[in-house]
């Protein structure tokens, strides 16, 4: 199988990725679909290419043909279809695009964060309510014990 995607598999992902997150005026910040975000995405995709190509071709079926052709209100209700039926190849775009979308300088801008790698400096995490993870450590151990 090819590790690239087809223009057309691209079109449909790169409106795929503006429905997931749209460009925000209110916060400056663009959408997943932004040609330098959805560069990095069509470049970070490697081995989870035959994931996104699965995906894509569902996501087309669900269309009715191309994506990107779709209407924007339309392309809302197949996306909404799509979360619901797009199981795990969904979740390695979704991966992706997250991960591309929160590695551009503006967006890290937009959220008070310094655009850089966490190390070696590292970035303040607040405290959180620890005790939210009780009913987890109350739980019976999911695994089995060797001697």
């Amino acid at each position: 199988m090819s590790q690239t995607l087809t223009n057309a598999e691209a079109r449909d992902l790169r409106a795929l990725a503006g429905v997931m997150i749209p460009a925000s005026a209110a916060y400056k910040v663009p959408g997943a679909d932004d040609a330098a975000i959805f560069a990095d995405i069509l470049k970070s995709l490697e081995r989870d290419t035959a994931d996104a190509r699965t995906a894509l071709a569902h996501l087309a079926k669900l269309a009715g043909g191309a994506f990107a052709d779709l209407p924007e209100d339309r392309r809302c209700d197949v996306a909404a279809t799509f979360k619901q039926e797009g199981g795990t190849p969904l979740g390695a775009l979704n991966r992706v695009v997250l991960l591309c979308y929160y590695r551009d300088d503006r967006v890290m801008r937009s959220l008070g964060q310094e655009p850089r790698s966490p190390f070696p400096k590292g970035h303040v995490v607040e405290q959180g309510d620890w005790s939210l993870l009780d009913p987890v450590r109350k739980r019976a151990p999911m695994w089995r014990r060797t001697s």
